[in-house]
């Protein structure tokens, strides 16, 4: 049988799907506020996962990964328990910023302290209440605003129990990234929990293929560590590719981008992406893009708007560039909302 578990004082019994209101600091104006976590203790023991949201309060699209999420039929027969937290920079989402209200990153902040700033007291909540508790964890992000990401699973593949994870989400390419200090990432894998972090898509918008993405991936997970039980009918797996390196594409000069190659576009090194340009006619001033390296895009400015040494393109660098990008076209096609009914309980977002 399973265990009982407590978060902010409140008992969840095994077969209990419980709301708690973890207390956050008030707002100035006095109004009290609350992190909401929802925990599905399932009757069986098993794993105990957190999925966590909205870190950076302005990546909203695993908000909706995590409501799918907890109507999925998937969960019936849950080995184990799931902790989920839509929303854990409350401040950040309500003012629709990445930031808390005194401009720190959350994710800079980990695992925080009760006496330090509200960052910092957040985080340590967060460590305390949820990452505490959990033998796994699934961090969901999004590109910062005005950028877009490629569905990726980022993970530092020699920590242990993690690559594991890393592949079984089946995201087309895993960044093997190292652990930044004061992210959450770090923050639990010294607590010796395994942790992912899947990025796709941009902040303050919904991206149906991200969404799916992510749903699918989180319940391939569940599979792999035993908390639900494997498909009757095998699917095939692709392989993830591991990119070995990346490198960020600069714009040459200030000016207005016209981008030529798409998100998930296999480039070579010296291919043309775009052009700078100034927005009037003065002399043909005109900076032309190139690949600096061979890859696949898996990020890019959403914005044409842009300046000297802005990062424009983000490209991963692989031993086989050729099958990736075939993979990477695979995998859009099987998410295609047209085309997939795997997941029929939604009406995709168009």
């Amino acid at each position: 049988m399973a265990e009982s578990l407590t978060i902010a004082g409140q008992e969840i019994k095994p077969g209990e799907n419980r709301i708690i209101e973890v207390p956050l600091p008030d707002l100035y104006m006095h109004t009290s506020l609350t992190m909401p976590v929802q925990v599905i203790n399932g009757r069986r023991k098993g794993p105990v996962l957190f999925v966590s949201g909205a870190v950076h309060g302005d990546e909203i699209n695993g908000v909706e990964v995590i409501r799918r999420l907890l109507k999925s039929k998937g969960l019936k027969g849950l080995r184990g328990t799931l902790i989920t937290i839509p929303v854990v920079n409350v401040y950040g989402f309500l003012n629709q910023s990445r930031y808390l209200p005194d401009r720190r990153d959350l994710n800079r902040c980990f695992p925080g302290s009760e006496q330090g700033s509200l960052a910092a007291r957040l985080a340590h909540s967060f460590m305390t209440e949820v990452v505490s508790q959990c033998t796994h964890g699934i961090d969901l992000h999004t590109a910062a605003i005005h950028r877009d990401n490629l569905p990726q699973i980022r993970a530092d593949l020699s920590s242990p129990g993690v690559e594991e994870m890393a592949r079984a989400f089946d995201a087309p390419v895993i960044v093997n990234s190292g652990l930044i200090e004061g992210s959450l990432r770090h923050a639990a894998q010294q607590a010796n929990v395994p942790i992912i972090v899947f990025e796709a898509g941009e902040a303050l918008r919904f991206n149906e293929l991200a969404i799916r993405a992510g749903l699918k991936g989180i319940l391939a997970v569940m599979r792999e560590i035993g908390m639900l039980a494997a498909k009757r009918q095998r699917v095939k797996k692709r392989d993830p590719f591991v990119a070995r390196s990346t490198a960020w594409v600069r714009a040459p000069q200030s000016g207005i981008f016209r981008t030529l190659v798409p998100m998930g576009a296999s480039v070579n090194k010296g291919d043309l992406l775009g052009m700078v340009s100034a927005p009037y006619d003065k002399d043909n001033a005109e900076s032309e893009v190139f690949a600096s390296t061979a890859g696949i895009v898996i990020g890019r400015t959403n914005i044409p708007l842009v300046n000297e040494g802005e990062a424009l393109f983000h490209i991963a660098r692989f031993n086989k560039l050729e099958e990736v990008a075939t993979s990477v076209e695979a995998y859009h096609s099987d998410l295609d909302p047209a085309t997939d009914t795997s997941m029929p309980e939604e009406q995709p977002i168009i």
